[in-house]
């Protein structure tokens, strides 16, 4: 199978609601997720607490020449505090199943970083499941470090998962 071939990363836009809510249900999972699985009828993907100026998204095209959103990334301020304006906060990162392995991931998650930079943050954070071996290890190779850990926070799937808090700095902003 040929790796599609990622297109540049690009802020969401309010017409990508559908294909983002549809990616949003189709990644799914105990092993990233703490809300209960989407069931009909679907909200809408961007809210009020969710605009598209929230989100990364980056388009992949495959050998069959079909194009399409791979995966966004979610990066917000972690608070509305002054005292914490220089940090921003990973939310959400989802990878559609037939884009896994190409890189859209760290692809993202170095968009993230670099948004970061330029809104004028120097620090930033994120929680991942402590079961999420896949995303932990992606954070970690990208320069990211467990700073604590909430052991048991969430009951998913019949047991207790570690909440695990990493972040990075980006150097001066």
């Amino acid at each position: 199978m040929v790796a599609p071939v990622l297109r540049p990363v690009r802020p969401a836009l309010p017409a990508d609601d559908d294909a983002l809510a549809e990616l949003d249900r189709s990644t799914w999972s105990t092993l990233h997720a703490v809300l209960p699985r989407p069931v009909p009828p679907y909200e809408p993907f961007f809210d009020e607490g969710h605009g598209p100026e929230d989100f990364l998204v980056v388009e992949a095209e495959t050998a069959d020449g079909q194009a399409g959103i791979a995966g966004y990334i979610r990066l917000v301020p972690p608070t509305p505090l002054a005292s914490n304006a220089h940090v921003r906060q990973i939310r959400g990162l989802a990878v559609a199943t037939w884009a896994r392995g190409a890189g859209v991931g760290r692809t993202l998650v170095r968009a993230a970083c670099a948004e970061a930079r330029r809104q004028g943050a120097n620090r930033i954070t994120l929680r991942v499941l402590g079961h999420n071996t896949p995303a932990r290890a992606l954070y970690a190779s990208e320069g990211f470090a467990v700073e604590g850990v909430l052991p048991g926070e969430f009951f998913l799937n019949g047991a207790y998962v570690d909440d695990v808090c990493m972040g990075r700095s980006l150097g001066p902003a």
